[in-house]
C-alpha cells in the first residue's frame, strides 16, 4: 500500500519520496486510515516499525485540511516523548514530513538551556515535540500554552510511565481545553498503560502489529554465561575476535558505562558513552560518531534504549541484563530493523539467571547459550535447571530489582577490580 493512496497532499507525498519512503509499514497501514478519520488510537507495535509517520502524517494532513492562524506561544499538535534523544529524532522526522508546507514545528527537552526553546515557541508553532518534564517547566513560566491543542500523541507511553512521568502527563492533559484527538503509541502494553488509555482516550481504535512483547523475527538471540568479574574481558574478546564493527552495549549504571568505555578504549576499540550525566551535546556527538562509524562501540544506559534509529545496526549487547524483562525488548529493538538481520547478545552472570528466564518467558522462546572457551561459568547448570523446572522460580511473574540487594557502588567496585586485574596481567 502506498502513501499516495491515503489521500495525502502532494507536498507530503513529495517529502516522503525525498525521504525514500515507498510502501507503508504494517503499523502505518492500520493506523493511518483510522487516524485520518479522527479516531483516538491505541497502538501497540514493536519498535522500529515506522510509528512516527503513523501518528505524524495524519496530524500534518489534518492541519493542511483545516488551516488555523498561529497564536503567540500556542501549539496545535503536541507529541510527548520520554527521552531527549527520542524527542529530537521525532522532531527531525516531523520537520522532514512538513518541509514543503507552510507549517512550523519545534522541540523542547531538558539538559540544554531553555532560552532557544522558548524563543522558538514565541510566535506559536503548529507541532511541538517535547519531553514531559521540560514542557512542564515551559508551562510554569508561561512560555507555552496548550489551550489550543487539537492533537495529542504519547510516543513510547509505557516508558513515560516507567520513568515516573504520570503526574506530568496528567497536569499537561489538564491544560488542553479544546476537544482533541489523542493517540498512544507503545512497544509494550502493561496494565498501567491500559489504565492511562482508559483515562485519556475516547472510544479508541486498537491497532496492533505482531504479538505483544515479541521481538522481531530478524533478530538472533544468544546468551553467554560468564562470571560477573569476567564480563568486561569477555566483551572485549567477543568484539575483537568476531570482528564486530558496530556494537551498542547496554548497562544499568552510568558508572559501568564509563568504566567499560575506558577499558575498551585501552584495548584499541574506539568507544563512546551515552548516559544521563553526559551533556546533551556530548551525547549527540557520541551518537553521531557511532552512526558514522568513527566509533566502533557505544556504551549506553537505558536513556538510549527507546526510539534511537541506527540504520543497519548489527549488534546489541546487554552487558547487564535489564531490571525489567520488558526492557530487553526495547533494547534489542535497536537491531534487526527494516527487515535487516541483527544479533542480540547478553552476558549472563549468575545473578542474571532469573532475569534470563523471565526474558525467555516474555518473548516466548528459549535462547541459545554459548560458552566461550576460557570463560566457562562456574557451577551454572544446576542453577539454570532449577530456575526452569522448579515452580517457585518458573512461575514468578516479575523479578526483584537487582539494585535492591546490591548497590551501584558495590557493583562499580567489582567492575573496577576486574579492570585492575586485567591491567596487572599486561
Amino acid at each position: 500500500m502506498s502513501f499516495a493512496s491515503q489521500g495525502f497532499c502532494p507536498e507530503i507525498v513529495q517529502a516522503l519520496t525525498q525521504c525514500g519512503y515507498q510502501k507503508m509499514t504494517p503499523i502505518q497501514q492500520k493506523a493511518i486510515p483510522l487516524a485520518r478519520k479522527g479516531h483516538d488510537i491505541l497502538a501497540n507495535a514493536q519498535t522500529g516499525t515506522g510509528k512516527t509517520a503513523a501518528f505524524a502524517l495524519p496530524m500534518i494532513q489534518s492541519m493542511v485540511d483545516h488551516p488555523q492562524p498561529r497564536s503567540r506561544r500556542h501549539v496545535r499538535g503536541l507529541i510527548l516523548a520520554p527521552t531527549r534523544e527520542l524527542a529530537q529524532q521525532v522532531a527531525d522526522n516531523v520537520a522532514l514530513y512538513h518541509q514543503f508546507l507552510p507549517l512550523t514545528s519545534a522541540v523542547a527537552y531538558g539538559g540544554v538551556k531553555m532560552t532557544s526553546q522558548a524563543k522558538a515557541l514565541e510566535a506559536g508553532v503548529d507541532i511541538l515535540v517535547a519531553t514531559p518534564g521540560r514542557l512542564q517547566e515551559l508551562m510554569e513560566m508561561n512560555m507555552v500554552s496548550l489551550a489550543k491543542v487539537e492533537y495529542l500523541v504519547l510516543d513510547e507511553a509505557d516508558r513515560m510511565l516507567d520513568m515516573g512521568f504520570i503526574g506530568d502527563i496528567e497536569r499537561i492533559r489538564a491544560q488542553i481545553k479544546l476537544p482533541h484527538q489523542s493517540m498512544l503509541f507503545s512497544a509494550t502494553y502493561p496494565p498501567k498503560m491500559k489504565q492511562l488509555a482508559a483515562e485519556l482516550l475516547k472510544k479508541p481504535k486498537i491497532v496492533a502489529v505482531g504479538e505483544e512483547n515479541r521481538t522481531a523475527d530478524t533478530v538472533a538471540h544468544v546468551f553467554y554465561p560468564v562470571d560477573e568479574d569476567r564480563k568486561i574481558e569477555l566483551l572485549s574478546e567477543l568484539i575483537g575476535r568476531k570482528n564486530w564493527q558496530q556494537v551498542l552495549v547496554f548497562v544499568n549504571y552510568k558508572e559501568h558505562a564509563d568504566a567499560i568505555a575506558e577499558e575498551l578504549n585501552r584495548d584499541g576499540l574506539s568507544t563512546g558513552v551515552c548516559h544521563g550525566d553526559r551533556s546533551q551535546g556530548n551525547r549527540r556527538r557520541a551518537l553521531k560518531e557511532f552512526k558514522e562509524g568513527a566509533l566502533r562501540v557505544l556504551v549506553a544506559t537505558d536513556v538510549a534504549a527507546r526510539g534511537l534509529d541506527i540504520q543497519g545496526l548489527p549488534h546489541v549487547v546487554n552487558f547487564d541484563l535489564p531490571f525489567l524483562a520488558e526492557d530487553y525488548v526495547h533494547r534489542i529493538g535497536r537491531t534487526g530493523r527494516a527487515g535487516l538481520q541483527g544479533h542480540a547478545v547478553s552476558l549472563v552472570g549468575r545473578e542474571d539467571e532469573l532475569t534470563a528466564l523471565q526474558i525467555e518467558r516474555l518473548i516466548g522462546q528459549r535462547i541459545r547459550r554459548i560458552e566461550q572457551p576460557g570463560y566457562e561459568a562456574k557451577q551454572r547448570e544446576q542453577l539454570v535447571d532449577k530456575l526452569h523446572n522448579k515452580a517457585t522460580y518458573r512461575d514468578r511473574k516479575s523479578r526483584t530489582n537487582r539494585g535492591a540487594d546490591q548497590s551501584s557502588a558495590e557493583r562499580q567496585l567489582r567492575l573496577r577490580q576486574a579492570v585492575k586485574a586485567r591491567l596487572k596481567q599486561r
